[in-house]
């Protein structure tokens, strides 16, 4: 039994476990799945800190105890003593192991007081935290004071400590089992040194510049630390060591598997996850067998003969003003592994992986950088690649140690692959010959001198690609015939890489595994290759990244266990060690190493495989399908031609003009003059797409002039060079996705999800709901032709997806994705069909059949909320735009709407406010979305505080608030920062009313205090579900008067009419529905009514429960209802009665239409009486 809200992720596959529960893991939900299921034992190691806070909890709470019910593994006193700072320097003071020197305080005061003592500076930290959040370096009280406040609103508990900025930062996996036998699996050291988090730091397996005596000193004392604590299963012990005196400090231990423990595993080769749950359950680690081996005992510790480099993944580009210096608290969001037979084939290897436009440690794109000590100093995401220019400016190894404390040994490497590309820059290709260029030849020989390959093979066990030698030799012209010219050469010289299995005991034993990479070190292959062309390679999807994480991997993952399935064998390339489609035991064959075009075809030419699948792994292999076409590689499924044809943009428009598909109306321009005349022609506002933006943000909607300029200047100067796209935006339009398979052009499976928030917000920020819950039924009628035209002319086999705009019945596509999305795994999950293996059968070639089932047959709901790291980013602003930001996401089912909603948001660490909420709510027609709310919690007895529009708006209405004023008006009080910082708000609901520099900054500065002190904050109107599942009375209501497929979250019961005497005279009321101003005019001459669109009838559910038998076949009329407008030739104020002209229009349920009808005569005194009915 599984509880875990992620639903893109493998382990909540169908299969994995005999129950899976997607609810939010907390004491709360958790006690009930325990009532409910009553298990026998729980597992805490295995959900990192989320987890094991919330055991430990559940124990203290006597929950546990309660239900009887055994925690496995690791006791949880053993938890605590590991968590709680002051338990843990005593629990090792009573084994003599030295800690840092430092102090737990539960006040600022406290906190002061300790850092004076301790002296400057001194490291805070949250104590019960994940990924170091809510710590940082201080060197003043003033710093200590700001990081503190930030600490103690994530954990009651702060830890004060010594600063050892500059130590080595070393780790142990350890595994011990209940018989007390202890091995440690893996050590690990940083190439930074400590004062930065080791999420964020480059890491190095198995630590290279220990001496022999300092390894066992540090592995002697984990076991000792593992013993004394009483550890079962698996946990690593981090240390700082000082290398000038052989002094170290523990600094802390995780006693659960860690990010560290997937790296270990995947390292090594031992699966520590497995024997730890083994463990857990009683074993002994010598009843467990070696899986690489398959003949040794799980008691042997492993032996490498090869080097492992973790590098992070960052993208710090997407958020706007975000401090971009690394430090004790995590920002990075993926990470890679490479493997090689040197430190420097590694690193080469790892920094082309993580995907951010570099080639190695040389040969890169030259960074701007006005001062090198200080970016040398104060690492960055990009230090790495200022090493590499401070090495080309004239910098010393002893100089850049001195200024970064990176080992000697690390640097002394980098810089010999510095040498070897200036070894190289004197070299080039001339007619299929290595030459040396003129400029270096010896005068006296004006012949070409033909040279020696022993360079490039040399150049090729230090990492060096073909992309990288090529920009050495000076073949930039055309890089990529350049490459070919390496390439062709290399191979005509013998110089190719070879196949290397990871053998965890180092040829001690004969291994078994099928977990290969590739290095220019070795004379042989270790696969024997059949030749048989019975494999079936699936590209993976690299490093996680915001826009590409866990969802592709859950790809990968059914791709391959559909080929085995159908008797193929199963090959993967991938390198992300936290996937589980880089598990040795998911295919046939793992290898795990680049997927840049030079190395897939190394595999694919060793491999000759059958066909390549690449739509599984998002958009790194699909930009791959036309080089491997081009190669004459099988590209199963949709053709390399049609991927191009929906890639590249003037192709895609062209073929829906042709097949008269609408879409928004774009140009690719290349002056400022242009773009201010194609915005002249469609008018604000417009989605601007720079093709380089130093600011790093790839896309922005610009609502003026101002803000167009404002933005513009972000970006390089405009350009031939360096064009913009820009877009006509459609506001208050509608996104909606469908993700879909299609056999040979005819789709075969499809879903319609649709996003709650407005387009705009990026699709995979945006809270999409499963089925669509919102949507005319013609406008489904409109999405499923227009798919079917565009997957008939792209010829799809295999996986798409394509997102539309919806505004009333009018539909435009926004873009086509020839491969699986982001949403696959969610739909396929709430749907019980898994659309991955459908593809994957089609892309095989086999008949499959239509399922015979679809979304309107669910009597559910699936909410897909988004996870954001806002906290982690210091000083980005918190605002979502069409720029993607979130790093992750939850999938929560309810039976309505209401309830998924606040699972999911519960899920990603929402908490209900407790009293005070705080509301800035933009613009009049926002003001107007949220009055319902407003009054709902008002109504709910909480206090509602308003910046000054929003305030006046609640204040008309006769809702009660109190006005709090902007950063910028000092002077008034009370003031919303001070309030926040004072802990007087629990939540925050901010919504921009424009993006005015005024708007921005005022707007900025809440909501990053917010997020600093862990408030919660909404930019959308969630809220109003949260109010709703709090009244037990509606929600008996709803349950009793369901509708057909349980979709009674419509909101729709009644309207708010609010009169003013100018109005009756004039014959006119205002009515406010919950989702706009929905104006009646009643005028003394005409007498007629115009209920404008979008007004949200509140809650009327059309038919009861008691129906919806006889109603199964047409169920899509459960969206519609009738309105009868009545109107009179003479209106009588006794009998009030007037207006008995009919008028019947059927629409849908959500947005209603009436026209006026026609003129007749009126009784002109009748002032006060008019009445309209609406029923339905």
């Amino acid at each position: 039994m599984l509880i875990n809200p992620n639903i893109a992720t493998v382990q909540t596959s169908e299969g994995v476990a005999d129950t899976v529960y997607f609810l939010p893991v907390t004491p709360f939900f958790v006690e009930k799945v325990i009532a409910k299921e009553r298990p026998d034992g729980i597992l805490l190691a295995f959900g990192g800190q989320t987890a094991l806070n919330c055991g430990v909890a559940l124990y203290q709470s006597g929950v546990l105890e309660k239900y009887n019910v055994r925690v496995l593994g690791t006791p949880v006193q053993a938890i605590m003593d590991t968590e709680d700072r002051e338990l843990f320097v005593r629990k090792l003071d009573e084994i003599g192991v030295k800690t840092i020197k430092s102090e737990a305080v539960e006040n600022a005061e406290d906190a002061r007081r300790a850092a004076a003592e301790l002296g400057y500076p001194v490291i805070v930290r949250a104590a019960y935290a994940l990924g170091g959040l809510g710590s940082g370096f201080c060197d003043n009280e003033e710093e200590l004071d700001v990081l503190v406040e930030k600490a103690f609103s994530f954990s009651s508990q702060v830890l004060v400590e010594k600063s050892l900025k500059g130590w080595k930062e070393v780790e142990y996996e350890v595994v011990r089992d209940r018989f007390d036998n202890c091995i440690t699996v893996c050590n690990m050291e940083n190439f930074d040194p400590l004062g930065i988090h080791t999420g964020e730091s480059i890491v190095i397996a198995p630590s290279q510049t220990l001496t022999n005596s300092e390894y066992h000193k540090l592995r002697e004392l984990a076991i000792r630390i593992i013993r004394h604590i009483g550890i079962v299963g698996e946990c690593n012990v981090q240390y700082a060591f000082d290398p000038e005196s052989e002094d170290y400090r523990v600094i802390e231990v995780n006693a659960r598997l860690s990010r560290s423990s997937a790296l270990a595993s995947k390292a090594t080769g031992y699966p520590l996850a497995f024997v730890a749950a083994k463990l857990g359950l009683g074993y002994g680690l010598f009843d467990l067998k070696n899986s690489v081996t398959k003949t040794t005992s799980a008691f042997f510790e492993p032996a490498l003969d090869y080097v492992v480099c973790k590098i992070p993944r960052w993208d710090l580009g997407k958020f706007h003003g975000v401090a971009r210096e690394l430090g004790s608290s995590m920002k990075s969001v993926g990470e890679v592994m490479a493997i090689g037979r040197t430190f420097e084939e590694a690193i080469q290897k790892g920094l082309r992986m993580i995907g951010q436009g570099m080639h190695g440690f040389v040969e890169n794109k030259e960074l701007v950088i006005t001062d090198i000590d200080k970016a040398l100093h104060e690492p960055t995401d990009t230090r790495i690649f200022v090493i590499s220019k401070a090495f080309r400016a004239g910098y010393t190894i002893d100089q850049i140690h001195e200024l970064t404390k990176i080992d000697r040994w690390f640097l002394q490497k980098l810089y010999g692959i510095m040498c070897t590309s200036k070894e190289l820059h004197k070299l080039t290709i001339d007619n299929g010959q290595l030459a040396i260029k003129k400029e270096y030849r010896n005068p006296d020989n004006c012949q070409s001198s033909i040279v020696y390959s022993s360079l490039l093979r040399k150049a090729k066990r230090q990492g060096f690609s073909d992309f990288q030698i090529a920009r050495a030799f000076g073949l930039e012209g055309n890089i990529e015939k350049g490459m070919m010219q390496i390439r062709q050469f290399r191979k005509e010289h013998g110089i190719v890489p070879v196949v290397k299995q990871i053998d965890t005991l180092a040829a001690e034993y004969p291994a078994q595994t099928n977990y290969l990479y590739l290095t220019y070190s070795g004379t042989e292959n270790d696969v024997q290759y059949q030749g048989d062309h019975r494999s079936i390679v699936v590209l993976g999807s690299g490093a996680y990244r915001i826009g590409s994480s866990v969802e592709f991997d859950w790809c990968g993952v059914q791709a391959l266990e559909t080929i085995r399935k159908e008797g193929w064998r199963s090959v993967m390339i991938n390198y992300n060690p936290e996937t589980v489609s880089t598990d040795y035991d998911m295919c046939d064959r793992l290898y795990f190493d680049e997927l840049t075009f030079e190395r897939v075809m190394d595999i694919l030419e060793l491999e000759n495989p059958h066909g390549v699948i690449v739509s599984t792994g998002g958009q790194i292999p699909n930009n791959l399908a036309m080089r491997l076409d081009e190669q004459h590689v099988n590209i199963l499924g949709t053709s390399a031609k049609s991927i191009d044809n929906a890639e590249d943009r003037e192709k895609f428009s062209a073929m829906l003009d042709r097949i008269g598909v609408d879409q928004p109306r774009w140009k690719e321009l290349s002056s400022m003059e242009d773009i201010n005349e194609f915005v002249a022609e469609v008018g604000f506002p417009v989605l601007v797409r720079p093709s380089y933006v130093l600011s790093g943000a790839a896309m922005n909607v610009c609502s003026n002039q101002e803000e167009l300029e404002r933005f513009l200047q972000l970006a390089a100067n405009v350009s031939q060079k360096h064009p913009v796209v820009v877009s006509q935006f459609i506001e208050h339009a509608k996104e909606v996705e469908m993700d879909a398979v299609a056999d040979k052009g005819e789709i075969v499976m499809y879903a319609i999800s649709e996003h709650i928030e407005f387009a705009g917000v990026h699709s995979g920020d945006a809270t999409i709901q499963f089925p669509a819950q919102k949507l005319y039924v013609e406008t489904v009628r409109r999405i499923k032709r227009i798919s079917k035209q565009i997957a008939k002319e792209l010829n799809i086999s295999g996986p798409f997806n394509i997102q539309y705009l919806a505004k009333g019945n009018e539909i435009k596509v926004i873009e086509c994705n020839l491969r699986a999305s982001r949403s696959f795994p969610f739909v396929s999950k709430v749907l019980k069909i898994n659309f991955i293996e459908l593809a994957t059968r089609i892309m095989l070639g086999l008949p499959v059949e239509k399922p015979n089932k679809n979304e309107f047959d669910l009597d559910y709901v699936g909410i897909k909320a988004s996870q954001f790291s806002f906290n982690r980013l210091q000083k980005a602003d918190p605002v979502l735009g069409v720029d993607m930001a979130s790093t992750g996401e939850v999938g929560c089912i309810g039976d309505d709407v209401s309830e998924a909603v606040l699972k999911s948001m519960l899920s990603v660490g929402l908490r209900i406010p407790e009293k005070n909420i705080l509301l800035s709510t933009g613009t009049p027609k926002q003001k107007v979305a949220m009055l319902d709310a407003a009054k709902m919690l008002a109504a709910k007895g909480y206090n509602l505080f308003a910046t000054g529009g929003t305030h006046r708006f609640l204040e008309e209405n006769g809702i009660p608030s109190t006005q709090v004023y902007w950063p910028s008006e000092e002077g008034k009080e009370p003031q919303a920062l001070t309030m926040l910082h004072e802990k007087k708000i629990d939540m925050v609901v901010n919504i921009p009313r424009d993006l005015s520099a005024g708007e921005l900054d005022n707007g900025y500065k809440i909501r990053r205090a917010a997020i600093d002190l862990n408030v919660h904050m909404l930019q959308s109107l969630f809220i109003q579900h949260s109010a709703e599942r709090t009244d037990p009375l509606r929600r008996l209501r709803d349950i009793l008067l369901a509708a057909e497929a349980r979709i009674n979250a419509h909101n729709q019961n009644h309207f708010y009419l609010i009169h003013h005497v100018r109005n009756r005279r004039k014959r006119r009321i205002r009515i406010y529905g919950n989702s706009g101003i929905c104006a009646c005019f009643m005028n003394l001459f005409h007498g007629f009514c115009q209920i404008a669109a979008c007004l949200r009838v509140n809650r009327d559910h059309i038919r009861p429960a008691a129906l919806k038998f006889f109603y199964v076949p047409l169920r899509v009329l459960y969206h519609h209802m009738n309105i009868k407008i009545q109107t009179a030739f003479f209106s009588d104020r006794l009998y009030h009665r007037h207006s008995k002209r009919n008028g019947w229009y059927k629409h849908s349920i959500h947005n209603i239409d009436m026209k006026p009808p026609a003129l007749c005569f009126l009784y002109p005194l009748d002032l006060f009486s008019e009445t309209v009915e609406v029923c339905g």
